[in-house]
Parts: structure tokens; sequence; C-alpha cells
């Protein structure tokens, strides 16, 4: 019947829309579940094994291991309770997971959102589970002099920390170098994303208008 195979072929393009979108998305939820899992794994070691013990040199004093648990922000920043910093994580990650989803084809924009997001979310659990984050890479750096602060090494971070401003410097990078594009392959795949081709057409009537030839 047609009215049958009209709803059939209409849950067939449905069924393929849903498949494609969940494949344009896999590599971004992939890539944010690896960060988690490294972030904690490394976390959970660096308590095994640091908790209670002088800093373990890698290489010389230029990379060490030191354990600390950081209440405040990445980068020595202080701007309040680690109340604040949850509640700000709260509030972003639903942000990210809509950006990652609007731009879903655009895999040089949602790949470093992604390890934005894992790390983001790993450092939000150790907030939700010790009220505070665990830190333990400790790298020395040039000395900065700035404004009178002075800063002879790094700040201690983690994972979640590395690949969030690896992540930040890519696409601050991505944006005042590459230059974008009218159309692109991105916006193109949208759009036939969300209208399927594979729809039936009707037969086209000649026109009726058209000169009649001799």
């Amino acid at each position: 019947m047609p009215g049958c195979a009209y709803s059939a072929s209409q849950q067939k393009r449905k069924r393929k829309l849903v498949e494609g979108k969940l494949k344009t998305l896999f590599w971004p939820i992939s890539i944010a579940a690896v960060v988690i899992i490294c972030d904690q794994v490394t976390k959970c070691w660096a308590v095994a094994v640091l908790t209670d013990q002088p800093s373990l040199q890698v290489i010389g004093d230029f990379v060490m291991l030191t354990l600390i648990y950081n209440e405040g922000g990445a980068m020595g920043t202080n701007l309040g309770a680690s109340g604040y910093y949850l509640a700000v994580s709260v509030i972003i990650l639903p942000l990210l997971f809509y950006y990652v989803y609007c731009h879903r084809h655009d895999s040089s924009l949602t790949w470093p959102l992604a390890f934005i997001t894992g790390g983001a979310i790993g450092n939000l659990i150790d907030r939700i589970r010790l009220g505070r984050v665990i830190d333990f890479i400790d790298m020395d750096f040039f000395n900065i002099n700035f404004l009178g602060h002075r800063l002879e090494r790094w700040w201690t971070f983690n994972l979640a920390d590395a690949c969030i401003s690896v992540a930040i410097v890519y696409l601050m990078a991505r944006l005042f170098l590459v230059r974008p594009q009218k159309r692109s392959e991105a916006h193109v795949l949208k759009q036939a994303d969300s209208f399927p081709t594979d729809e039936p057409q009707s037969p086209q009537r000649p026109n009726s208008r058209s000169t009649p030839t001799l």
C-alpha cells in the first residue's frame, strides 16, 4: 500500500539520519572518554606512589612528580572556593556538549573540544569526590617577571590540565592562522545530513506552454 511504503521510507530515512549523527560523534566521545580514563588512572597512581613521599625526579629537576591537592584553578588561580570552580565546570560542560554536537562534522574543531571536555570532566570528578584536584606533574620553566610577579617554576598540573591547555593553544592558532571558507565541507555535510537525498521524487510534467515542434 502507498501509505505503508511511505511510512517505511520515512522510518528508513530517520534511521539513516540518526546513524549518521552517531558516526560523526564517535570520535569526539571516544577522545573524551580516553582522556577521562587516563587522567583518573594517572591520578590514582600518583596518590598511591607519591603520598608522603619526596618529589620523584624524572629528568633531574626539570621534570619531577610532586603530589599536591589543588583547591583553586589552573595556573595557580584562586578566584574562590572549590565550590566556585565546581559550579563553573557544571555550567561550561553543557555548552561544550552543545558546541561539539552542532559542529560534529568538523573534526578540526570537535576533536580539540573533546580534549577540553574530557579534561574538564576529569577535574570535575576530583572536585566532586575530594573537594579538590590532584596535581602531580612538576616542571621547571624559564623565569617569568611580569608586573612585579616572579615565577621561577611552572605550576604543578595533571594530565587533564595538559589536554585542556594544548587544545586551547591549538584552537587559538586555528582561529588566527586558518582562513575560514565561505562554504566549508562541514557546512555541506550538515546540509546533506538535514535533507536526505533518497526521498522519492515525483515525475516531472511536461510544460504545457512549450512551443510545439513541427
